[in-house]
């Protein structure tokens, strides 16, 4: 399944948030290759304490969804939060990308 994103930028990078609802952190997968972010998570099966299925006619969607980063974007400094079903990240631009007020000197 491909999660519902919005994303937002401002001057110092974007944040991108998308739909995860019943992805549990431990099968949450975030990826950078080469200028490929990818976001992968499954749904966690819910099964009472103590009992496995044997037969299941449910089947729980793995959500999937890759994104081309712009080389102005740090990579390296992405910062990932999951709550309530919404994931955030938070992707800088790189310092050079990032606009910057020049003073002007009286001569």
């Amino acid at each position: 399944m491909v999660p519902r994103v919005d994303v937002f930028e401002d001057e110092s990078g974007i944040t991108l948030l998308a739909d995860l609802p019943g992805v549990p952190r431990e099968q949450l997968e975030l990826k950078v290759e080469g200028d490929t972010l990818l976001i992968e998570g499954a749904v966690a099966a819910f099964a009472p304490e103590g009992l496995e299925a044997l037969y299941a006619e449910v089947r729980l969607p793995r959500y999937r969804r890759a994104f081309t980063l712009s080389r102005e974007l740090d990579a390296g400094a992405i910062q990932a939060q999951l709550r309530d079903g919404v994931l955030n990240l938070r992707i800088p631009k790189q310092a050079h990308a990032q606009p910057r007020r020049i003073e002007v000197q009286l001569g």
